[in-house]
Formats: structure tokens, sequence, C-alpha cells
């Protein structure tokens, strides 16, 4: 497959692309990110890593959804929720797709060669996982584990420069942040998970049947387990405790959406888990010393 001339009348298909319209994945990738700044550095992270992490995860989740239309262009057609995608609808080309996306891979790589050599290092296993994801559901069950890495790469990748290491509060958050997308995509998976029987795409929302909400409650139960940990550990203040409850209000509203799998609610829950990482980032940030 060859690289393509980007072509400016085309801008808006490639925006869709990029979900510039749908920014609840840049949101979801965001608040952990956010999450790991704030707490490698104790509440006051350096302005150039905030403004290169939070534009590093804009362009990077563009990245993957360029990346995930590419290797979904021959299905995403049969599938109700994609078939209007441009490169389904044929209205782009696949080499225009594959040359955005090293567009933004290289903007992408010009701000983490801002951050050290250890952080650079790190980063390529977020390229990794970026262009690894949209492939897994042709090969295992277990795609939405590789997405809540690739949603997690940026926790270690904060830490190492923040504070020159990965210590084991940051594989922790990881953990836990790769849990709670493994809970919040199986939802998303729940959506197409009769167009993905159909036409052979493997996902969790298939391979846990009729224990989805069991193991979705499980997964964000770990989740919450190991964030008090890291609150405990951190000794921080009500504050946190108070976006965890919340956080927890959010996650039981979401097994009450869906409880009867209809498609409309079980998206709605998805959705709903931007808010789970916004009030628990409120807290922590109440919970840490102000940065002046």
């Amino acid at each position: 497959m060859k690289l393509a001339a980007l072509k400016i009348a085309h801008i808006p298909y490639y925006k869709q692309l990029m979900r510039t319209d749908k920014p609840i994945g840049t949101l979801l990738l965001l608040w952990p990110t956010y999450w790991a700044l704030w707490l490698a550095n104790q509440g006051a992270p350096s302005l150039l890593n905030f403004v290169v992490f939070s534009l590093g995860v804009f362009v990077m989740r563009s990245a993957g959804c360029v990346i995930n239309d590419f290797a979904d262009r021959k299905i995403d057609g049969s599938v109700k929720r994609t078939a209007t995608r441009p490169l389904a609808a044929g209205r782009v080309s696949s080499g225009e797709a594959l040359s955005l996306f090293v567009l933004l891979i290289a903007v992408a790589f010009g701000l983490v060669l801002m951050l050290g050599w250890s952080t650079i290092l790190l980063s390529l296993g977020a390229l990794a996982l970026a262009f690894c994801y949209p492939f897994m559901k042709r090969y295992t069950q277990l795609p939405q584990v590789v997405l809540g890495a690739a949603f997690s790469w940026a926790i270690p990748m904060a830490y190492m420069a923040s504070i020159g290491s990965v210590p084991i509060e940051a594989w922790l958050l990881f953990i836990a942040n790769l849990v709670w997308t493994v809970a919040y995509d199986t939802m998303y998976a729940m959506v197409d998970r009769d167009d993905d029987l159909k036409i052979g795409v493997k996902s969790t929302a298939i391979l846990f049947a009729r224990f989805d909400r069991h193991i979705i409650f499980l997964l964000n139960a770990l989740f919450i387990a190991i964030l008090s940990y890291i609150g405990i550990s951190n000794q921080l203040d009500m504050p946190y405790w108070l976006g965890l409850i919340a956080a927890i209000g959010f996650l039981l509203y979401q097994q009450t959406l869906i409880h009867y799998r209809d498609r409309e609610h079980c998206f709605k829950a998805f959705l709903n888990n931007h808010y789970v990482g916004l009030v628990i980032f409120i807290g922590l940030v109440a919970s840490l010393p102000l940065p002046f």
C-alpha cells in the first residue's frame, strides 16, 4: 500500500478520520495522563511536560483512529455504527489514510523529542501499541486489553519525563487504567456485538458473553481498589476520596445502563466514563499542593 498526497478538499474527511468531532476518546486518554503527571510531580507538573503530553494525547489518539479505520476499511461497511466512516464510504483512499497516520506520528515524535532520551525510548512502545491494536480483533478475543495498554502507556512516560524513572506506583496506575479501559471498551463493544458476530470480529463483549456485566463490575472494582491504594500510599486528602466516591457512583450508574444490553444505553454508559476520569482528576488536584 503506497502513501498518497493529502488533499485540501478532503480535510473534512481527514478530520472525521481523526475523530475531531468525537472527543470522548481523547478525554479518556487525557485524564489518566493527567493523573500520572500530577502524582509524579506532587501537584506541580512543568509547563513543558503539561503541554507536550496534552498535545501528544490529541495527536496519538487521532493517529490511532486513522490506523483503526485503515485496518477496518473492509469491514466497517458491514457494521451499522461505522458504515459512514470516510474510508468505508470511499471518500478517501487507503493511501491518504496512511499518509495522514505517518504525518500524525511524525508530529507526535517531534513532541516527544522535547523530552529526555529515556522517555523517547518509551514512546516507541506507544507507537507499537497504537499500530497493533486495530489488527488485534482478528487474532484475539482480548483486543480491549491491547487498547488498555495503549491508553495507559502515557502513564510510565509521564513518570519518566517527570522524575527520570518509572516506580511501582506508575505501574499500579498503569494496571488500574488498563482494567478500567477494558471495562468501558467492553461496553463499547457490546454496541456492535451482533454485527461483530456476523462478520467474525473478536472482542471481550463476545468472550464474556452473558457474564459481561459481572466482569465489567469486577474490573471496575479492581480499578477503584488500586486507586484507593495509591491514595493511601500518597496520604491524599479528603477531596481525592470524594472524587473516588463520585467515580463509584458513575460506575454503578453505568451498570444500570448496560443491564438489558440495549445498544443505545451501552453506548451511553461508555460515554459516561469521561466523568469518571474527570472527577478523579479533580479530586487528585484538590488533594495535592498548589503549584504556586
